[in-house]
């Protein structure tokens, strides 16, 4: 039941449910004013623009919209005109099909867009064709007033709903770190007693770090728009703090494996283990305090509850004189650093209680970096034109399955409702074959129980007012799951699709209509999966550039992560440049994740090496951590460093890991620091409290893994270059 109620207060929901109160309130008053057949076709505009609407920022949301308005339209005109003229009709869709398809030149925001301008044309095809240009031109204005007043109402109802949007993706945030932190607590058990294998837990591990960096930059363009009211100032200081967390969370890999390795630590990591599934626990109750407009239950420190001497971070055990802390330091320092979240933990509950004051000041003078253009330009449009790009291949690949299958349909007995399977074609098709496999199977199964509640309704014989309200929930729950689950979607979106053309030309028979439609589906995801190897865009020529742009935000991230600038600051204030390299850090590694995901579903013969891949996404990883660890010292606990020995250290790392990461391929390694700059740490050290010696072993394991890494891209590079087998 929590489970379902999170789902039903969520953002996409709540934007769902938007699109469908705007498809039932303009569909619903066309009705009374121009009669069934104009309302029907007024929806059509309707559905047409509502892809590209997403829970968005307020700036730049009516210009986003326009292009499905302003380039569907025409396409609507010109199937109408031409629609009787089955080769004219050929001729425009194919060319159609390959310039929509190019708006994934512009990613994440170009797709829906795209999706858009072939509802047009496929959905014009549904409409009955009326003799005379005088009726084809009403019908075209009636589109368009759909159209129109469905991107005011977009407008308009994302600046209303904007405050909540920004409380739902902040909880929605909150709910992927809940489960990165238990996932990360169940690797806090002793070596002989984990599984044999680890591997599905990292996978598990990097795909939900993947996960909340996209989850993070989506509740970033909300949140850190204009945050100048007091409750924007509040949400906006607690995603910064649930940022610090996820830093503090990556740390607390270092050091794990030497301390698993030591049975007598069982019951502090145990300890550690249960505090950490507790704190998601309170980040938990926290999201569903958001969710629910209620004020969050008082946060119960933990810190008390674990025997350590906070002030004794990181501070070597007397006793030892090997070059390495002891295990009990390396436990006290494993300790700090989930105490860290602990104490990040407390200060989302204050903050979210109003018994806290955020800390904003580098956001609010420079909010506009941290979000995402809202903006077109005409940049990705002109750096398509390339045999190799993707959005290229994707446009020709989709024009090309179109063209198939609209002959096609020809050759069938039931050629009157051929868009049937031109849209499963649109729905299916998509730029990897993985996603394209996705959206195969939940077509089919979406279909089918689709096509059973539709021919219920229809053998009913439903009045035609509770049609429309079965319309306008199809829709909203098609637009609300389209992305989250298709399935949903696929099933609701077959409701739609059959109702909305029972309306548009009523009179056919409901039973061959369902029998028709699971043949048409089956016909068009086949053809779908057919042309998804018709020039494929394979991963492993996507992860070459993903891998160097990994190794170029790392280098950048270490520079600016290892910079003086914070020893000489008087406050804790976090710095503009880290946060932004810290950012594509973790954006580059979450693209080149999702990417080798992807290849999993690829033929075994073009999959890129997944077991380097693998190492030098683990290596990544802890090369944030260990400069995360680095930086904590910086801003929390510099007073204990000293300047005059860490000040040569610190610059010859952040160059030597620079030099490393963007060597030339098959350029020889960079030497270890330790071997260059400074010896390794004598431990103890005489003074005690001293975070020096730690984080002079900090920047040499960074260094260490940086060279790891540099070999992983390597190799990497190497194997991709070789042709398949």
């Amino acid at each position: 039941m929590r489970a379902a109620l999170r789902v039903a207060l969520s953002h996409y929901v709540v934007n769902g449910i938007s699109a469908a109160l705007g498809l039932l309130l303009i569909s619903g008053g066309v009705r009374l004013f121009s009669g069934a057949f104009a309302a029907s076709v007024a929806s059509v505009g309707v559905i047409v623009c509502i892809p590209p609407d997403q829970a968005a920022p307020r700036r730049g949301k009516f210009w986003h919209l326009l292009p499905a308005a302003l380039f569907g339209l025409p396409l609507f005109l010109g199937v109408q005109a031409i629609h009787s003229d089955p080769v004219a009709l050929g001729l425009l869709l194919v060319p159609a099909t390959f310039i929509a398809f190019l708006a994934g030149a512009w990613g994440k925001r170009g797709l829906p867009i795209a999706v858009s301008i072939m509802f047009a044309m496929i959905l014009s095809m549904a409409v009955p064709q009326r003799a005379g240009i005088a009726t084809q031109v009403s019908t075209g204005m009636h589109f368009a007033l759909g159209a129109g007043l469905y991107l005011i109402w977009s407008t308009l109802a994302n600046a209303a709903l904007n405050a909540r949007y920004r409380t739902l993706l902040l909880a929605d945030t909150l709910l992927s770190l809940v489960a990165l932190v238990r996932t990360q607590a169940s690797q806090f058990v002793p070596a002989n007693e984990e599984p044999g294998e680890r591997a599905p837990l990292i996978g598990q591990l990097l795909r939900q770090q993947a996960a909340l960096a996209d989850q993070l930059q989506a509740a970033r363009d909300i949140l850190l728009e204009s945050p100048r009211t007091a409750r924007r100032l509040q949400l906006a200081g607690m995603l910064l703090l649930v940022l610090e967390m996820r830093d503090h969370l990556l740390a607390c890999e270092l050091d794990l494996d030497t301390l698993k390795a030591h049975p007598g630590h069982a019951p502090a990591l145990a300890a550690l283990r249960d505090l950490l599934v507790e704190l998601a626990g309170e980040l938990e109750r926290l999201a569903d305090a958001l969710l629910l407009r209620r004020r969050p239950q008082p946060f119960e420190d933990r810190r008390p509850l674990l025997a350590i001497r906070p002030s004794g971070e990181e501070t070597p055990s007397a006793g030892d004189s090997d070059s390495e802390p002891s295990s009990a330091a390396l436990t006290r320092s494993l300790t700090n650093r989930v105490l860290h979240i602990n104490d990040e933990t407390a200060r989302l509950v204050a903050l979210a209680r109003a018994e806290a004051e955020p800390d904003l000041a580098v956001v609010r003078t420079a909010w506009q970096m941290f979000v995402s253009p809202t903006t077109w330009s005409w940049q990705p449009f002109a750096a398509v034109w390339r045999w190799d790009a993707p959005p290229l291949r994707h446009a020709i690949r989709a024009a090309l399955a179109i063209g198939s299958a609209y002959a096609l349909a020809f050759a069938l007995p039931w050629g009157a409702h051929d868009y049937w399977i031109l849209l499963t074609i649109v729905v299916v098709l998509r730029g990897s074959l993985a996603q394209t496999l996705e959206r195969r199977n939940s077509r089919v199964a979406g279909t089918l129980l689709g096509c059973l509640l539709a021919a219920a309704l229809l053998w009913g014989h439903v009045p035609p007012w509770m049609l429309l309200l079965t319309v306008t929930l199809a829709q909203g729950v098609a637009h609300a799951f389209a992305i989250k689950k298709y399935l949903v979607t696929a099933v609701a979106a077959t409701v739609l699709g059959l109702l909305q053309a029972h309306l548009l030309n009523a009179g056919t028979s409901p039973a061959f209509d369902v029998v028709e439609r699971m043949a048409d589906t089956l016909i068009g995801v086949a053809i779908a999966w057919v042309f998804s190897f018709v020039l494929p865009s394979w991963e492993r020529s996507q992860i070459p550039g993903l891998v160097a742009r990994t190794l170029s935000a790392q280098a950048r991230h270490a520079r600016v992560a290892l910079g003086l600038g914070q020893l000489k600051a008087v406050d804790n204030e976090p710095e503009l440049a880290w946060r932004l390299e810290r950012r594509e850090a973790y954006d580059s590694l979450s693209a080149l994740v999702q990417a080798t995901q992807r290849s999993l579903s690829e033929p075994r013969a073009v999959r890129p090496p997944l077991a380097p891949l693998g190492r030098l996404l683990a290596h990544s990883y802890q090369l944030l951590a260990q400069l995360t660890a680095v930086k904590t010292m910086l801003l929390l606990r510099r007073g204990q460093l000293d300047p005059e020995h860490i000040r040569e250290p610190l610059l010859h790392a952040a160059k030597t890991i620079a030099a490393t990461l963007v060597a030339t391929p098959g350029a020889p390694a960079a030497a270890r620091p330790s071997e260059m700059a400074w010896q390794s740490p004598t431990w103890p050290e005489p003074v005690p409290d001293d975070l020096t010696p730690w984080a002079l072993r900090r920047l040499d394991l960074a260094v260490g893994v940086a060279v790891s890494l540099r070999q992983d891209a390597d190799e990497v590079v190497r194997a991709l270059a070789a042709p398949p087998p």
